[in-house]
């Protein structure tokens, strides 16, 4: 009753496309969720007849052409669909020195705006972007699998030669890499940096180009699509999903060590004791916590390595706000990022994201009200040491100045607030299960592009990583992406 074909330790997006695509062949697959509900850092919580999204509500994946539409292809694969609503610009930006402007769908309205602040990098704007193109195109025109399985490899490069040419050629670049091939104006390629920055968390020079060409083309090509009824439901539809196929899912099932023997994983033990066993594990956890809390034997070298190239990125000090309606009656874009000024891009608390999902799904707010969700970064750092009245103290405090910064674009929020919970970086650990609640990794350091992020196979005979560790990094696109290498890896490996 134990004993699986694939065990998957953790239920965020990466863990479940892996887990669904092994069950659409027909691979015997257990999925083990330490919290109440699938989606890990897409999941949601409910109070007081508002349903709040626990991360972003910028979705990307939800396309119908192509084949970096990898959401829609997850919930293709295990026959079920979602309801989606188009959101027209990706982001309203609120920038130092009066930059105000929109990221439109519609591509040449985004660049006419960017021409009106920057007209005499106008070719140059042109060129990077065309360059961003060129890497999605090649991307988009073939199926994206595991890197790691040579035969993979062989045919896509004899159907789509010249797109894995391309794209060889991009692996080792970042972003500032090319932008500056053509971009001189120093606030410009600020503002690159801050396009990098909103998904990546570090400026472009960080910011592998293939990473940007996704992001920074698709959001005009297949767009941002909310899921109707909040963003929890693409894990609770995936869910349903690997159940019909006859995936098991078990929740408040806490694993607490891989069980490790001859340097194989052979299986998981839970929190209560009990085991399971199978003949792959996969673990969605970072590879800090996979690594270092649930695995007792010495630390693989290639993992040494790995973490001498990348760090634990901050986490977020995260505002739900149920507000009345009025407030928003001059703003209608869902996704804002504001910063004051250009040296605290990276600070602690520094720059603010902001999601208003309401303003495309009015389910998720009693009538009357909208939810504001708003989050800045904040390290673990900066909420250690204290005692339960500093810490509750130290929270009204960040909420105080956050909401005071918020007013400048939202007239009337302190005023407006119907809804208030206040999230840090303990929040994030404590329910997440992530170290230090931590938002992924990133470079410790200049890399070469993509090239030193590490795939899915492990050091250890029968072990995966997925998810935000494992190539090509940090976004539900991204994680959903290193389910499909993930599970085509493992379903060649066990001769499927």
């Amino acid at each position: 009753m134990n004993q699986y074909d694939v065990i998957v330790i953790g239920s965020g997006i990466g863990g479940l496309v892996t887990a669904t695509q092994l069950a659409a062949k027909g691979v015997k697959v257990l999925v083990l969720e330490r919290y109440l509900i699938p989606g890990g850092s897409a999941g949601y919580f409910e109070s007081q007849g508002y349903r709040f999204d626990v991360g972003a509500s910028m979705i990307f994946g939800f396309g119908t052409e192509g084949t970096t539409n990898l959401l829609t292809r997850a919930l293709d694969a295990v026959n079920m669909k979602m309801e989606t609503i188009p959101d027209p610009v990706q982001i309203h930006y609120h920038l130092p020195n009066n930059l105000d402007l929109k990221v439109h769908r519609d591509y040449d309205l985004f660049l006419e705006e960017l021409y009106n602040y920057f007209p005499d990098e106008k070719e140059g704007i042109r060129k990077f972007y065309d360059e961003c193109w060129a890497v999605f195109n090649a991307l988009n025109s073939m199926e994206l699998l595991s890197l790691e399985e040579i035969r993979y490899l062989t045919r896509v490069f004899f159907q789509k030669p010249l797109a894995c040419l391309s794209l060889v050629k991009y692996l080792p670049l970042n972003v500032g890499d090319v932008a500056r091939k053509y971009i001189k104006n120093p606030e410009l390629l600020k503002f690159i940096d801050m396009e990098c920055y909103c998904w990546s968390v570090v400026p472009a020079d960080l910011t592998p180009m293939i990473n940007a060409g996704m992001v920074f083309s698709d959001r005009h090509y297949g767009g941002i699509n909310y899921p109707k009824g909040g963003v929890g439901k693409i894990g609770e539809t995936l869910a349903e999903g690997l159940e019909k196929l006859g995936g098991e899912i078990k929740y408040q099932a806490r694993v607490t060590e891989i069980i490790v023997e001859n340097h194989e994983a052979i299986g998981v033990r839970l929190a209560n004791g009990k085991e399971y066993y199978a003949q792959r594990i996969v673990s969605n956890a970072t590879r800090w916590d996979t690594f270092e809390k649930l695995i007792e034997n010495k630390k693989p070298k290639k993992e040494v390595k790995w973490q001498q190239n990348y760090r634990q990125s901050p986490s977020f000090l995260s505002l739900h706000l149920g507000v009345e309606a009025k407030v928003l009656e001059n703003n209608p874009e869902c996704h804002h990022i504001i910063l004051e000024d250009w040296n605290n891009l990276e600070a602690e608390q520094g720059t603010i994201f902001v999601s208003i999902p309401t303003l495309l799904d009015r389910s998720l707010a009693p009538s009357g009200y909208h939810i504001i969700h708003t989050f800045t970064p904040s390290s673990m750092d900066y909420w250690q040491g204290l005692t339960p009245k500093q810490y509750e103290f130290k929270k009204e405090e960040a909420a105080g100045r956050l909401i005071e910064r918020l007013e400048k674009i939202f007239p009337g929020l302190d005023a407006g607030l119907d809804y208030m919970e206040i999230g840090t970086p303990r929040t994030h650990r404590r329910f997440l299960g992530r170290i230090n609640g931590t938002y992924g990794p990133i470079p410790a350091r200049r890399l070469l592009g993509l090239l030193s992020m590490p795939f899915n196979r492990t050091s250890i005979k029968n072990l995966y990583c997925v998810g935000d560790s494992t190539f090509p990094g940090q976004g539900l696109n991204a994680v959903a992406f290193s389910g499909f290498s993930c599970a085509h890896r493992i379903a060649v490996d066990l001769g499927y």
